[in-house]
C-alpha cells in the first residue's frame, strides 16, 4: 500500500496554484467578484431612496404655494426638477418616467386656506416601484401640515379643522394599492432573459472549440457576421417561448395589468432579447473554454440584478451606479415592459429607453467581430 506522501502532496499544490496564476481570468474572479459585491451592497444599495425627481404644478402664484414647494424640497425626498405647466405636461413627464412624483397647487388654494376651508393638495406618485415612493409618502403629510401651520400661525390657525389645514389628496399612479408583484413579475421577465439568451449564447463557441468541430466551422466560407448572427436565431425562438409563458403568468396566476400593446411589448423584448445573445457570443468569442465564458456571464449578471432596479430602487443609488446601471440593458428594459404593461406606454414615451439598448446591440458586435476575426489567424 503506497504511503501518503507530503513531497507528492506539495507538488500537486503547486501545480494548482501554477494553473491558477496562469488562468488570471479565473484568478480575477476570485478577487474581483467579492470586490465588487461590497462596492455595489456598501455604497450603490439604499433601500430609503432620496432626491427624488419631482414636477410642481403652481396654479396658485402666494407665499403658502412657495412654502410648500420649498418644504417639499427640503424633506431631502423630493428634488424639484421641473415647473409644469399643465396636467398634460405631468401626465407626460410620469408616463415617461422622467419624474417620481407630482405637485399640483390649486389656483384657489391660498384663497381657501385663508377662509379655512381646508384647500387640497394632490400629489401624484409613480408607484410603479412601491419601495421607492413609500418612504417620501410617509414623510409627506406631516411636512405639508407643519409647513402651512408655521405660516398660519397668529393668522389661520383659530379657525384651523381639527384633520389640519390642508387635505391632502395621494395618487399612487399605476399601482394605487402598492402591488409588489406589479413591480416584481415583469422584471423577472427580464432578468429570466438575461441570464438564459447570455449563458446559453456564451458557450455557443466555446463548445465548438471544446468539442474539436470549430476547425470545420472556419474551414467553410461564411463570415464572422454569418456565424454570429446564425447561430443566435435559434436562442430567439427560445426566448420568445419564456416570454410566452412568463407573460400568462403574470396575466392568469399574478393578476398583472396588460394595459399596453402586445405588439409594442414583442418589438421591445426581441430587441431585448437580440442585445443579450450578441453579449454571449461577444463573451463566448472572448473566452478560451467554457468555464471562462461562464465566469464572464456570472461577472455581468450580478451588476445587471443590483444596480438596474430590479431589487433595489434604481433612484436611491448614487449618481456614479446608476451611470452604471444606465449602460446596462436591462435597466432600461424594466423601464419600458413596466411602462408598456402598467403604463399603457406607446412608442412615442418608450423611444427614450429604446434606443439605449439598440446602441448597446451595436457595440457589443462590433466588439465581438473584432475578437472572432482573431481567432481566425
Amino acid at each position: 500500500m503506497t504511503r501518503f506522501s507530503p513531497r507528492r502532496w506539495w507538488g500537486i499544490v503547486v501545480k494548482e496554484f501554477t494553473q491558477l496564476q496562469r488562468d488570471r481570468l479565473t484568478f480575477g474572479m476570485i478577487v474581483g467578484i467579492p470586490v465588487l459585491q461590497l462596492l455595489l451592497f456598501g455604497f450603490a444599495i439604499n433601500t430609503d431612496p432620496r432626491h427624488l425627481p419631482t414636477a410642481v404644478l403652481s396654479l396658485d402664484q402666494s407665499v403658502w404655494s412657495r412654502s410648500i414647494v420649498a418644504g417639499v424640497q427640503n424633506t431631502g425626498y423630493f428634488e424639484v426638477v421641473a415647473a409644469a405647466r399643465s396636467t398634460d405636461e405631468i401626465d407626460d413627464m410620469l408616463a415617461r418616467g422622467d419624474v417620481q412624483f407630482a405637485v399640483t397647487i390649486p389656483e384657489d388654494f391660498s384663497r381657501r386656506l385663508v377662509r379655512g376651508e381646508r384647500p387640497a393638495l394632490l400629489v401624484e406618485a409613480d408607484a410603479t416601484d412601491p419601495a421607492a415612493t413609500s418612504g417620501a409618502l410617509a414623510a409627506l403629510d406631516a411636512m405639508i401640515q407643519a409647513v402651512v401651520a408655521r405660516d398660519a400661525a397668529g393668522v389661520l390657525m383659530p379657525h384651523a379643522p381639527p384633520a389640519g389645514l390642508v387635505e391632502l389628496r395621494l395618487h399612487r399612479r399605476y399601482n394605487p394599492e402598492g402591488i409588489t408583484q406589479y413591480n416584481i413579475v415583469p422584471g423577472l421577465l427580464g432578468v429570466i432573459l438575461t441570464m438564459t439568451m447570455v449563458l446559453m449564447t456564451s458557450l455557443a463557441l466555446t463548445r465548438e472549440r471544446e468539442r474539436g468541430t470549430w476547425e470545420n466551422l472556419l474551414a467553410t466560407p461564411a463570415l464572422p457576421i454569418e456565424v454570429m448572427t446564425g447561430k443566435i436565431v435559434p436562442y430567439i425562438a427560445i426566448g420568445l417561448v419564456q416570454v410566452v409563458l412568463v407573460l400568462a403568468a403574470a396575466r392568469w396566476v399574478f393578476g398583472i395589468p396588460m394595459l399596453g400593446s402586445l405588439g409594442v411589448l414583442f418589438a421591445v423584448v426581441l430587441l431585448f432579447i437580440a442585445a443579450n445573445l450578441v453579449l454571449g457570443i461577444t463573451f463566448s468569442s472572448i473566452a478560451s473554454s467554457q468555464l471562462q465564458a461562464m465566469q464572464m456571464t456570472f461577472f455581468f449578471f450580478l451588476p445587471s440584478i443590483l444596480l438596474s432596479g430590479f431589487m433595489f430602487p434604481f433612484r436611491g443609488m448614487p449618481e456614479w451606479a446608476q451611470w452604471i446601471g444606465s449602460l446596462l440593458p436591462l435597466t432600461h428594459f424594466l423601464v419600458l415592459v413596466r411602462g408598456i404593461l402598467l403604463k399603457g406606454n406607446s412608442w412615442y414615451e418608450l423611444w427614450p429607453q429604446a434606443w439605449p439598448i439598440a446602441l448597446f446591440m451595436v457595440v457589443v458586435i462590433a466588439v465581438g467581430l473584432r475578437f472572432y476575426r482573431r481567432t481566425l489567424d
